[in-house]
């Protein structure tokens, strides 16, 4: 049968409410379900095997959605998923250091007792998990989609869980990693590092907006080097790492839907930027922020509140342009236009470039205007269905 426990208004989010639930049940493992989360009947088949290894703390199985098609937001988020469940978490457990996701996880019940039961934060999943490597338990990843949940539909949802993520992430690197290090290996010591990096993303995106502008303005160059140099030195690691990725998908896991060119999660990556940034900043100053959970459903937005930062640097953007245009149509010499062509120009391109990708940003945040019809639950496409693995 089935316990209803009323854990309302209980201290320290889900991992609280989680806490409290191992205080009033006794069974051996526990099955963390997001509540829209729906499990395919097959999900402990799936999993339990994996736990009679008394060695093993926790099975992590594949997060995948059913409500991806219902936006531009719902799909760009989507797949920027798609790489982690696949490729990188299978790494990670290669690597000893596969993380629990806080949805779709089996904990064995002694493994959280032993680090004083499921750690609470912004990023609780990551907390629990080093504690739980640090204390000598392995964890186990399953490549394979056994449930699926909803993505967020909306721009602001979006953002609201990034800054959630970004800030806990930050928190696990600067205070759970250095009281863990000495129970890791030196692979999970190096994968919790990197994990820890991901959201300087935000960072290195304003260097890189910044990088293009203050030449055009001021004239301070990064480097000194012919077109053509640049050219030989940077295609062949772009060409590399989109070789690369597409190489990894192979390993995704569920490859009819996911496969392909990922241009809405990376347009939606750009776009949340100014979000990483905000998230590295109160990092960096441990402030406090409450934890917020993910809407359910879309929700309606005011497109300037969540475009402003993305407008803002169209209008840098077109101003530059404008400058930078009179200054070489009507005050640099004759002789000097040449020898800078090569530079001014690349600078545009990459200037060019940058609000490209932003306009990702600016199409979510016009979108999140209105909702999606009905509710995302109500019809689910047949590739996201359950498939059949008895034949």
């Amino acid at each position: 049968g089935a316990v209803w426990l009323e854990l309302v208004g209980l201290p320290g989010a889900k991992a609280g409410k989680i806490n409290a639930a191992l205080a009033r049940t006794d069974e051996d493992f526990i099955l963390v379900l997001d509540p829209d989360h729906v499990p395919f009947p097959d999900f402990l088949d799936r999993v339990l095997g994996h736990l009679h290894d008394p060695e093993v703390g926790f099975v992590q199985v594949a997060q995948a959605y059913y409500n991806q098609a219902r936006s531009f937001t719902a799909r760009g988020a989507a797949e920027q998923t798609y790489a982690f469940y696949g490729p990188t978490q299978m790494g990670l457990y290669g690597h000893g250091g596969a993380v629990a996701i806080g949805a779709n996880c089996t904990f064995r019940r002694a493994a959280l007792a032993s680090i004083g039961g499921h750690g609470v934060g912004l990023a609780e999943d990551l907390v629990t998990s080093i504690r739980l490597h640090a204390a000598g338990w392995r964890s186990v990843y399953v490549p394979e989609v056994v449930s699926r949940g909803l993505v967020p539909e909306d721009l602001g949802s979006f953002y609201r869980q990034q800054l959630k993520w970004s800030r806990g992430v930050f928190e696990v690197l600067f205070s759970e990693v250095p009281r863990a290090f000495p129970g890791l290996s030196w692979r999970q010591r190096l994968s919790y590092l990197a994990i820890g990096t991901y959201y300087l993303f935000g960072l290195t995106t304003l260097m890189y907006l910044v990088i293009p502008y203050l030449y055009l303005w001021t004239g301070v160059q990064p480097a000194s080097m012919p077109f053509e140099e640049f050219v030989a030195i940077g295609a062949p690691v772009a060409l590399v790492g989109v070789a690369t990725y597409l190489y990894a998908q192979r390993w995704l896991c569920h490859p009819e839907t996911e496969r392909g060119i990922h241009w809405r999660g990376l347009s939606l990556k750009v776009a949340c930027w100014p979000v990483y940034l905000v998230g590295t900043l109160l990092g960096v100053v441990r402030a406090e922020i409450p934890y917020i959970p993910t809407a359910k459903e879309a929700r309606t937005g005011r497109f300037l509140q969540l475009a402003w930062p993305h407008l803002a640097l169209a209008g840098v953007y077109l101003v530059t342009l404008g400058w930078t245009l009179y200054r070489r149509l009507v005050l640099t010499p004759e002789g000097a236009l040449f020898l800078t062509s090569e530079a001014v120009w690349g600078m545009v391109a990459f200037a060019s470039l940058a609000l490209l990708l932003a306009c990702g940003g600016i199409y979510g945040a016009w979108e999140a205007r209105r909702t999606p019809p009905g509710a995302p639950w109500d019809a689910v496409e047949p590739d996201l269905q359950p498939r059949d693995r008895t034949g």
